[in-house]
């Protein structure tokens, strides 16, 4: 069965940390670009950070640079996003996505989250005091 599965979200406080985790399985992300989006209830996704695996590039939202990093375990077929310095207006659902023969800046901004091979069910990420 081919799927991507989130973990790690979860409730932090303002200025903390947490790490998500998007496990894929029943194929490798060797061919693929990896992106997390993030959506609220009635907003439209948003590109976050996407990580291309035939070359390395990475994008980043501008509300989010500096503060997030993607990278990537072969081994474990698993990709990262690594959220320091949390906001509160970080709060949303976050899901991460793949897509072949395409570009990092095509798949978190051009795209819009549409037309994605594989999605996740999402993790919801949690910033208040």
């Amino acid at each position: 069965q081919l799927q991507l599965v989130e973990s790690g979200g979860g409730l932090v406080q303002p200025g903390g940390s947490l790490r998500l985790s998007c496990a894929a399985s029943g194929f490798t992300l060797d061919y693929y670009v990896i992106g997390w989006f993030r959506q609220a209830p009635g907003k439209e996704r948003e590109g976050v950070s996407c990580i291309s695996s035939s070359d390395g590039s990475t994008y980043y939202a501008d509300s989010v640079k500096g503060r997030f990093t993607i990278s990537r375990d072969n081994a474990k077929n698993t990709v990262y996003l690594q959220m320091n310095s949390l906001k509160p207006e970080d709060t949303f659902v976050y899901y991460c996505a793949v897509l072949g023969n395409s570009t990092v800046q095509a798949m978190c901004v051009t795209s819009r989250g549409y037309g994605m091979d594989y999605w996740g069910k999402g993790t919801l990420v949690t910033v208040s005091a």
